[in-house]
């Protein structure tokens, strides 16, 4: 399945995007804030690759598209679609390289249009660490809305965290983009 945008694509991820995967995993910067360790090995970035090349996005679970520019891997966009097929958590990474272009907002959207419009979901939620600044406006500036705030939540890299919490609904959405 791809997803087209003005300025990308949604693509699912070949064997070829592994090093490129790894790299950008790799880097301390784009962890910072994200689930895995750093570094992100190249066979750790093939398994995943592997792994995800065979999931129907129209399941209930994750699924990851590839966001490409002009040919080029540049991050990625993860789809959890809940056992009920109305709901769907998302979450994103731009490699540190191509952050500031406004990419990962187009890749957003673009995966919200589908999701809202092309497949009938009820809401998609997000979540993130709460310094991610810049992930929390990411998300504010595509239509959601902050529903919460977990107070040291989460335990990663060797500190309790803080979450924030992410909703958009719909007829929200419908709202906004008409």
């Amino acid at each position: 399945m791809r997803l087209t945008a003005e300025r990308l694509v949604l693509r699912p991820f070949t064997a070829a995007d592994a090093p490129v995967l790894a790299a950008y995993r790799s880097d301390p910067d784009v962890a910072r804030y994200q689930g895995w360790d750093t570094p992100f090995p190249l066979a750790q970035a093939e398994a995943f690759v592997r792994e995800i090349g065979g999931v129907d996005p129209t399941a209930p679970g994750w699924f990851q598209w590839a966001i490409d520019v002009g040919g080029v891997l540049v991050g990625d966009v993860g789809v959890n679609l809940h056992e009920n097929r109305r709901q769907a958590d998302i979450g994103y990474t731009v490699a540190t390289g191509h952050q500031g272009r406004g990419y990962a907002t187009e890749a957003v959207r673009r995966v919200l249009a589908h999701l809202f419009d092309e497949r009938g979901l009820h809401r998609v939620s997000a979540e993130c660490d709460a310094r991610n600044q810049r992930s929390a406006r990411l998300l504010v500036r595509v239509g959601f809305h902050q529903e919460g705030h977990r107070v040291q939540n989460t335990w990663s890299k060797g500190e309790w965290t803080d979450d924030l919490l992410f909703g958009l609904l719909a007829a929200e959405w419908r709202t906004r983009e008409a």
